[in-house]
């Protein structure tokens, strides 16, 4: 979870960009079918997916350049339909509602962490163990009990995408009443983990792969995020608060 391997290639740049501006994202899909993602362009690959800004559009539209007022979206890239109308993503709808609803998170949340961890992709494995849709790592899985058995490793279990997804939801519940209101932390943690946050003073780490991951994080969230109208619509985010007191330890995970 700590380096999920649709990203691997796409975060070591602009990290001192500003958390609350809204980042442009660029991206590409490899020959495996991974989508990368940067806030920069790192090479002729990237091409510009999601224009930062505050404006409200039908996902077909990312397919058809002239639609949207304000300015023109990029033209039509494999990354538009890999993430835009990803067969996953509505494959896995019921599950990302499912966990949303038990752990009181936006489905938007979910299908945005999604997104920047995997692409959509259940076998996706990153150079550190971290397995499946949500990029969870084994341990996070044993802290929340997952053990393997002579039948499954811990590894085959928590790549069932109804497992996996569940336990990254837990995660990011636990993580919300660690740090309430700060979205930004929770992804924070979420990607270096929550002890990170809290030896800088509750403040996103001054880690590059962390700042954009964070950014990254929220504009998929916006875009996923629905109008009442049914349109997608791509909001500002609330003020960020000041820095509180170091919150107390995560709860018990094995509570529910």
């Amino acid at each position: 979870m700590r380096r999920a391997a649709a990203i691997a290639a796409a975060v070591l740049a602009a990290g001192a960009l500003p958390l609350t501006a809204h980042a442009d994202v660029y991206g590409y899909v490899d020959a495996q079918g991974m989508a990368h993602f940067s806030t920069v362009k790192l090479d002729a690959r990237y091409q510009l997916f999601l224009r930062g800004g505050d404006r409200a559009f039908d996902a077909a539209d990312l397919m058809t350049p002239g639609k949207l007022t304000g300015p023109p979206p990029a033209p039509p890239s494999p990354l538009v339909s890999a993430l835009s109308r990803h067969p996953n993503l509505k494959k896995y709808e019921a599950l990302l509602n499912r966990a949303a609803h038990e752990f009181e998170l936006e489905p938007a949340l979910l299908k945005a962490v999604m997104a920047v961890e995997s692409g959509f992709n259940p076998g996706a494995l990153s150079p550190k163990g971290a397995v499946g849709l949500m990029q969870v790592l084994p341990a996070t899985a044993e802290r929340y009990g997952l053990q393997g058995d002579r039948k499954k490793s811990l590894a085959q279990k928590l790549a069932d995408p109804n497992t996996n997804i569940r336990l990254a939801a837990r995660y990011l519940r636990d993580l919300r009443r660690l740090f309430p209101e700060r979205q930004d932390l929770v992804l924070a943690s979420y990607n270096a983990g929550e002890g990170a946050v809290q030896k800088y003073d509750n403040q996103v780490p001054p880690y590059p792969e962390t700042r954009n991951y964070v950014k990254l994080v929220s504009e998929f969230y916006r875009l996923y995020q629905p109008a009442p109208t049914g349109r997608v619509r791509m909001t500002l985010p609330p003020p960020a608060l000041s820095a509180a007191t170091a919150p107390a330890p995560l709860p018990d995970p094995f509570a529910d």
